[in-house]
């Protein structure tokens, strides 16, 4: 994660910002463009797009690479944590729990890397998925 740095906070990127922050699903660049549409109707997607890089750039915003080619998602939450991530309809959840004391050194021992981070990503089905919820499948994103 990138230390965070300073940013001018324009009324475009605080309506981002503010989008990021209210949301719980991780949404994609599309998602936020939507909802930040309707704070600020006259917002372009191109703003949308740099607002985001611009976040993402300078700590204040995390872009997350979910795996099989979907779309990056995005994150306010820019402290360490892990995702576990539906493998059918996209939903990706934010887990708060610790990996246990040594974990990483023990890994960093073992493979003779220097670890200066990590990203752990736990895939299965989420709950609505599990109960073959309405409108779930392959491809649909939350």
């Amino acid at each position: 994660m990138p230390e965070r740095t300073e940013l001018r906070l324009t009324p475009q990127r605080g309506a981002v910002l503010e989008v990021l922050k209210a949301a719980a699903d991780h949404p994609t660049a599309a998602e936020v463009y939507e909802r930040v549409r309707v704070a600020a109707p006259g917002i372009g997607s191109a703003t949308v797009y740099r607002a985001l890089a611009l976040l993402v750039a300078t700590g204040h915003a995390l872009e997350l690479s979910l795996g099989d080619g979907t779309a990056a998602r995005y994150d306010a939450n820019t402290s360490r944590h892990d995702h576990a991530v539906c493998e059918r309809c996209g939903r990706a959840v934010d887990i708060d729990q610790p990996v246990p004391d040594g974990m990483v050194a023990e890994i960093a021992r073992r493979s003779g890397f220097t670890i200066t981070g990590y990203d752990l990503q736990f895939r299965g089905l989420c709950p609505e998925c599990q109960s073959g919820g309405a409108g779930q499948g392959p491809g649909r994103r939350q």
